[in-house]
């Protein structure tokens, strides 16, 4: 036998055959290895490549009883074409044995054939299932196995269903029981895989992170730490429901959403406030006190660069004011160049506003010594005294007696002649008093002012270059300059007139300064009108009308001007000068135009006086 299917026999099939006349699967004609009716010639149509490229079909083989052996097909009867061997119409094969090899066959294909077609509408279903879960949430759903027992797998259908096979999961078209040699079930088993998803729910999902087990009131539901005590599954699998260990989500959610309401409260609490220190600040008039103050003095010390709100705020806080807003209105009204300075202010507790501006918008009420340039020591003294209610000498003797004690350099202090060490180390600044202030805390810091000062000046490396023995010297010249001079202009003729008649060659004074400050110095005076041959006749290493060269030490405490001024003099060779209102200083080179300028002045202050 060459031909499968058909055997020789004058006898067609009969139309009661179960196989006559099959339209195949949901009457639709077959279309593999379709057997013809009636010696009719056979009308073959091949696959769908659809169909041929996802499920090929299986190699065919022909089993012969009498070898028990199987060979393959030969190719022209492979994917369910086979060739039909024609006969003459009426010829028929009639061996009986063909007839039931021919019948098999047909009732193999036809098995086959429906199960292509089921293989394709399931993948039809399964593309518009697809579609259809673009536009509806899939809705998990347990698989169980044949014993009813829950697989692990789940089945995702759409809440949108259509058509007579809606909802119909295309992944369990498939037959649940295995055969020898298939593939193992990687989804039941104890190391089973996740099942796989539709294809809309097809994303990446982060791994579950282990946390560590919640304890006390917040473990909420009874369950002990790191258990679950949900429906009894394993607890930590990672498997059924992506369940990890710890805590459950509700309990975590819980504690997110009272950290959240906490956080909300805060925000709304914080901006509430806010918001209503706002709208009664601006809308509404500031608190203040009514009258001068009433209680204790108290001494409130307002720092270098503070605004007026700064000072408002300091103010307040020390029960001066009622309130920064209120110092605030009172200080804007004040007319301009009548700025507060900073400072410390003896004020009462409970001012108004405007009380406590009248009072710090007077330099003269503020709490502090204010020691000016070419001030002499015996008034910084007497001044210290005062403010810090001391009996009158106390700052001055304590100056004398702790004079190697109060940080002079080592250079200020080598000439037992001097009246007063301190002299020209008091700096000229102001200093703020403080309850804790004391006389010798006082003359520290001013010593301390003026050797950082003398020392930033660089005025012990210039002594040399200006012909002057030392240091000393420097700030001796320093305090006539400011004693004698009214503008930094003056300041630089007069150190020029100081160089000059220190000469050696000066041969018409005799290199005698004859500075009236000198004389007035030693007599503890300012006067300008003296007899002129008293101060000439008097003795003392202070007075330059009888000594030639310098005084033993400086006069007064010379300021910044004066000190610049003496490192770096005019230089135009002026050897006199002479006042000639008390404001104006006409400098002069020659004996002979400072004579007449002189006696020009004599005789205004005879007239002055009634002479």
């Amino acid at each position: 036998m060459t031909e499968y299917g058909r055997g020789r026999g004058p006898e067609p099939w009969h139309p009661e055959d179960p196989l006559y006349g099959d339209q195949g699967w949901t009457g639709h004609q077959t279309q593999q290895g379709q057997v013809p009716y009636s010696g009719a010639p056979q009308q073959e149509y091949p696959q769908e490549p659809q169909h041929q490229q996802q499920y090929p079909q299986p190699q065919q083989y022909q089993q012969y009883p009498e070898h028990q052996q199987q060979y393959p097909q030969e190719p022209q009867y492979q994917q369910g074409q086979y060739a039909q061997q024609q006969y003459p119409q009426g010829q028929y094969p009639q061996d009986p044995y063909e007839q039931q090899q021919a019948q098999q066959y047909a009732q193999q294909q036809y098995a086959e054939q429906q199960q292509a077609q089921q293989r394709a509408y399931a993948q039809q279903q399964a593309q518009h299932q697809a579609r259809q879960q673009a536009h509806a949430q899939p809705q998990p759903q347990p698989v169980y196995d044949s014993q009813g027992w829950d697989t692990g797998q789940v089945q995702y259908t759409s809440a949108v269903q259509n058509g007579p096979y809606a909802g119909v999961d295309p992944y369990t078209q498939q037959p649940a029981t295995g055969y020898p040699g298939e593939a193992p079930d990687h989804y039941s088993t104890e190391d089973a895989y996740a099942p796989p998803q539709p294809p809309g729910k097809r994303h990446l999902e982060p791994e579950p992170v282990e946390e560590e087990p919640e304890s006390g009131f917040l473990a909420a539901g009874g369950g002990r730490d790191g258990e679950d005590d949900g429906d009894g599954d394993e607890p930590g699998d990672g498997r059924r429901g992506g369940r990890s260990k710890g805590g459950s989500p509700k309990k975590r959610s819980g504690m997110a959403c009272l950290v959240a309401a906490v956080v909300i409260l805060g925000v709304v609490g914080g901006g509430g406030y806010y918001g209503y220190n706002y709208i009664k600040a601006r809308f509404s008039s500031a608190e203040d006190f009514a009258g001068e103050g009433s209680g204790e003095i108290v001494e409130v010390e307002i720092p270098k660069g503070s605004g007026l709100m700064a000072m408002g705020l300091i103010l307040k806080k020390a029960g001066v004011v009622a309130s920064g807003q209120a110092f605030v209105d009172a200080a804007s009204k004040l007319p301009p160049g009548k700025a507060i300075q900073a400072g410390v202010y003896p004020l009462r507790k409970q001012m108004s506003a405007a009380s406590a501006v009248e009072v710090m918008s007077d330099p003269s009420k503020l709490n502090v010594i204010t020691v000016a340039e070419g001030m002499r020591n015996t008034t910084v003294y007497a001044a210290i005294d005062k403010k810090l209610g001391q009996q009158e000498g106390t700052t001055a003797e304590l100056a004398k007696r702790e004079v190697k004690n109060l940080g002079l350099p080592a250079w200020a202090n080598n000439n037992q002649k001097l009246i007063d060490p301190l002299e020209g180390f008091l700096y000229p600044a102001r200093y703020d008093l403080s309850k804790d202030s004391t006389p010798d805390s006082l003359l520290k810091q001013m010593v301390k002012n003026a050797t950082d000062k003398y020392a930033e000046l660089g005025i012990e490396g210039k002594a040399k270059e200006l012909g002057l023995e030392n240091p000393l010297q420097v700030v001796t010249v320093a305090s006539l300059v400011n004693a004698e001079g009214k503008n930094h202009d003056d300041f630089r003729k007069m150190a020029e007139v100081v160089y000059n008649r220190l000469k050696k060659t000066n041969d018409v004074t005799n290199q005698k300064l004859q500075f009236d400050s000198t004389y007035n110095y030693v007599k503890n005076q300012s006067e300008i009108n003296f007899n002129l041959k008293e101060a000439q006749a008097f003795d003392n290493p202070y007075n330059t009308h009888f000594i030639k060269g310098l005084p033993t030490g400086p006069i007064n405490n010379p300021g910044l001007d004066a000190l610049t001024a003496t490192l770096n003099p005019d230089h135009g060779g002026w050897m006199f000068f002479v006042s000639v209102d008390g404001n104006t200083t006409t400098f002069t080179k020659t004996y002979e135009e400072h004579t007449k300028l002189a006696n020009e002045f004599q005789e205004r202050q005879k007239q002055k006086n009634g002479g």
